[in-house]
């Protein structure tokens, strides 16, 4: 009884388990903290800024449809505007107006330029858009492995400690394992939400994307039709 007694007195706290840690598995400890504190933050802020997308999208959108003129809508949020879509917008006026002769007729090849600049502002877009997402698929990815690390690290030094004890009681054996485990823990800890979340918000960003996509097509379409007569 006395060994199990031993092992009921000592601290099996998450504190008392990472102080009793061996240095190496303390550095692997502290990473996956880290790198779980650092996901959750970019978690959060992914979230509100693709809300924030979402929301700016929505009411460009209804400006855009409401029937206000282009030229008009196009001067009131000037050439550097605020919001994603809106930059989208004014890169493609930019170049639209830029694509005129000074007699009005339209420079070969501007629609074309207006395209290409469009997709310039969403591609500059998407990228500000997926900015940390990396990091979220490099944690789900490693986090686990890490944690492994520092399990067998852990062991291994568990077991070293009780060939030089000569002694394979509870009270020996149960805390090395149990700092042990903790390394693997924390990496699952630190990788599920990653992995979770790196899914959902590559989707929404890819989304959000998509609609920047239709929308350029659209406004090509539309200035097409100008050029045409038929607007």
């Amino acid at each position: 009884m006395e060994p199990i007694q031993a092992a009921q007195a000592l601290d099996f706290s998450l504190v008392a388990l990472f102080a009793r840690a061996s240095l190496t598995v303390k550095i692997v400890m502290i990473l996956l903290i880290v790198a779980s504190f650092w996901g959750w933050a970019i978690i959060i802020q992914k979230l509100i800024s693709l809300a924030a997308a979402r929301r700016e999208a929505n009411r460009f959108d209804r400006a855009f449809w409401s029937g206000e003129p282009l030229d008009d809508l196009f001067d009131r949020l000037g050439e550097t505007p605020s919001g994603a879509s809106e930059r989208i917008f004014a890169a493609g006026m930019i170049e639209w107006r830029r694509s005129h002769r000074e007699d009005g007729a339209l420079i070969p090849g501007g629609v074309q330029r207006i395209d290409r600049a469009m997709n310039v502002a969403i591609q500059r877009e998407e990228s500000r858009l997926f900015k940390g997402l990396s990091f979220l698929a490099t944690v789900g990815a490693t986090a686990p492995f890490i944690g492994l690390f520092g399990t067998v690290w852990g062991i291994k030094t568990a077991f070293e400690g009780i060939a030089m004890s000569q002694n394979t009681s509870l009270a020996v054996v149960a805390p090395g394992i149990a700092e042990a485990l903790l390394a693997t823990a924390l990496g699952l800890l630190a990788a599920i939400p990653a992995v979770i979340f790196y899914n959902k918000l590559s989707g929404d960003a890819e989304r959000v994307v998509g609609n920047w996509e239709v929308f350029a097509d659209e406004f090509s379409t539309l200035l097409s039709r100008q050029l045409d007569g038929e607007g």
